[in-house]
């Protein structure tokens, strides 16, 4: 019994452990799944419910202290708006509150799993998937960030015709082609306040890489070396 209750590991725990699997998955079949069904009017829907799912399986991996929840939901549900209100109403205000909070929300939780990937000194499979699902975030921010920038100053970007804005696809698509530096050139910045956000957002995710591989090789070296002296210590006595 003793033993038992030793080795048994509480259920809140096991949980905290995956939280970042459930958000790197929803934002995968949002870039996978979402454009293979986007052609099927009945099935256009199926973007905003991956949106959704990614904002609340946000707020569960950030939720490790109660004013985090409230402050993730007070962001969350203006975004949550401006993604379902579309289908009644087209409005540049509610768009542009949306996309604000969606980005403040989304920097709000990359600052709180950069805090928890920095405070461990182990590498972990949760911290690995954590410093992956910090760079798609990335990108899911700078998409908001361009459509209020297009939906406050119209023609910052030349886009393909007949692209809809709220529906935030074409710049979810620009802002990885903008981060990963691969520039086909299919969408352009015109205004000087458009080419530098996407300077700025180049420059962030390749700093982004290089220090986060460098710490996560740095950290797993150092863990191999502490491993490595204990056993030598224990071999020794």
């Amino acid at each position: 019994m003793d033993g038992d209750e030793k080795t048994c590991i509480p259920f809140s725990r096991v949980c905290l452990r995956e939280r970042f699997l459930s958000l790197l998955i929803f934002i995968i079949a949002m870039l996978v799944l979402g454009p293979l069904f986007e052609e099927f009017v009945r099935l256009r829907i199926l973007m905003d419910i991956l949106w959704s799912a990614i904002f609340i399986s946000a707020i569960y991996a950030v939720s490790q202290k109660k004013h985090h929840i409230i402050l993730g939901v007070l962001l969350v549900l203006p975004m949550l708006g401006a993604i379902w209100s579309k289908y009644y109403v087209q409005n540049k205000t509610v768009i542009v509150i949306g996309s604000l909070c969606g980005a403040a929300f989304i920097l709000f939780t990359i600052i709180q799993m950069l805090i928890f990937i920095y405070s461990h000194s182990e590498v972990t499979r949760d911290m690995i998937v954590g410093a992956a699902v910090v760079y798609l975030l990335m990108a899911l921010m700078w998409t908001f960030i361009f459509t209020v920038v297009e939906t406050l100053h119209p023609g910052s970007f030349n886009l393909p015709q007949g692209q809809d804005i709220a529906a935030n696809r074409q710049f979810l698509y620009y802002s990885f082609v903008t981060l990963t530096t691969l520039g086909y050139g299919d969408i352009t910045p015109v205004t000087g306040l458009a080419r530098s956000l996407c300077i700025l957002e180049a420059v962030i995710g390749q700093l982004y890489l290089v220090v986060q591989v460098a710490w996560l090789v740095g950290v797993h070296v150092s863990q191999s070396m502490f491993k490595k002296s204990r056993q030598d210590d224990e071999e020794g006595e």
